[in-house]
């Protein structure tokens, strides 16, 4: 069925007219409502960029550092790759990797032979890449909480709308002894309205939340398997 454009305009007009009407609780719920969509869009949107900037990152790092002849040739370009988790978990295990075989040469004294790093040493090293992927996994939840509260709070609230509403409603038949439809309308669109706003604002959350989970899950996997891989490199160039 066709829907005209005069009937989007009275449908338009229809909803600032509930609007306009609304109570004071009523009006409190909605406005926040809409602030927590508008903040869980926004939210969203960053979240989006970032991602993409992770992932292309990523994706660069990953193809220099198995092309890449020794890890030392990596160092120098794992600053470049700022927003990439495999990045900073590589200059946090590098770093611990110099620092290691810089005090086993001094513990060596004068002795010409490099002096070997140990199974403790390279869990020393492992050890600093897992606190790097910490925070690096901490970075990617920041705000995703807030998309968490925003799904499981909407809906409570536009139904604590809808509640008062329907109250609303009960109360205009009471105090004027009549159930028409001009009586009971006004509360029954108010309860409507919170139940739409509500229901709009954390269908969004709830996908977008469950995204971000998924995303940092992605991420979490390829930089253990990346730990791994970097370990299992520094051992090979100590032979």
């Amino acid at each position: 069925m066709d829907i005209g454009f005069p009937t989007i305009i009275i449908a338009t007009s229809s909803v600032w007219q509930i609007i306009s009407s609304l109570s004071t609780f009523g009006a409190i719920i909605i406005v926040l409502l809409v602030a927590m969509s508008l903040i869980s869009w926004t939210v969203i949107f960053r979240k989006i960029r970032q991602f993409k900037a992770i992932r292309e990152h990523s994706t660069a790092f990953m193809r220099h550092f198995r092309q890449a002849r020794c890890l030392d040739e990596v160092a120098g370009q794992a600053k470049t790759y700022k927003n990439s988790p495999m990045a900073n978990i590589f200059k946090a295990g590098f770093e611990e990797l110099a620092q290691l075989k810089e005090r086993r040469n001094e513990a060596g004294g004068l002795r010409e032979s490099v002096v070997p790093l140990t199974s403790d040493d390279y869990d020393l090293i492992e050890m600093a890449m897992e606190r790097s992927l910490n925070d690096e996994m901490a970075k990617q939840d920041v705000q995703v909480i807030f998309l968490a509260t925003t799904a499981s709070s909407a809906p409570f609230m536009g139904l604590l709308g809808t509640v008062v509403g329907i109250m609303d409603s009960f109360w205009s038949i009471g105090e004027r002894g009549s159930a028409s439809l001009a009586v009971v309308a006004p509360g029954i669109a108010e309860a409507l309205l919170a139940t739409i706003v509500g229901l709009g604002t954390a269908i969004p959350a709830v996908i977008a939340y469950n995204w971000a989970n998924n995303h940092a899950k992605f991420r979490f996997n390829d930089a253990t398997n990346f730990m791994l891989e970097f370990i299992a490199r520094a051992r090979k160039e100590a032979m």
